[in-house]
């Protein structure tokens, strides 16, 4: 499976894709897709457009993991923020690739093992189980890349608890 995880924002979009097959992940490309500050604010939504766009026909995912939008301090943002995201969805829909969203919570909890981790600990966590040398840069990259690893680590459960309830339905 090839997931393509995104970290939203409006001046800096982390993505990552990784390949999942049974427990090995194997990380294909990650990075940032960036604005510049003082462009009109619509210029910058159709700049992470195309970007995504070119990366969603470059990649073919599978599936897309995204950051669950949660303020709790940056709220002068968070228009901005909702309205980027909302560009990365209806692109992903315009290519029928199923979405899926995840919680800092969650993603804490899938890549360490503990909803309360520190980020810090996400990051390197995400380094070890891709097998990097070093931490990905920037940090919304290393996000990205976790929720990827999130989502390989929540849709197998999710496909395992499908074929059990499938079994069980034939006994």
């Amino acid at each position: 499976m090839r997931i393509l995880g995104i970290d939203p924002g409006y001046a800096i979009v982390g993505f990552g894709v990784v390949s999942y097959h049974g427990a090995d992940f194997t990380p294909l490309e990650y990075g940032a897709i960036t604005t510049e500050a003082g462009t009109r604010f619509a210029a910058r939504l159709t700049a992470i457009y195309d970007d995504l766009d070119f990366l969603l026909k470059r990649f073919q995912p599978d599936c897309i993991a995204i950051e669950r939008l949660y303020f709790t301090s940056n709220q002068k943002t968070v228009i901005d923020v909702a309205q980027a995201r909302g560009v990365i969805v209806l692109c992903a829909e315009q290519h029928q690739i199923p979405m899926y969203e995840y919680t800092p919570l969650q993603v804490k909890q899938a890549v360490v093992g503990y909803g309360k981790a520190e980020k810090r600990q996400v990051m390197d966590m995400t380094r070890r189980i891709l097998k990097l040398a070093q931490i990905p840069k920037p940090d919304d990259a290393a996000d990205a890349l976790a929720l990827a690893i999130c989502h390989g680590h929540c849709a197998t459960g999710v496909q395992l608890q499908k074929r059990i309830i499938k079994a069980g339905d034939t006994i």
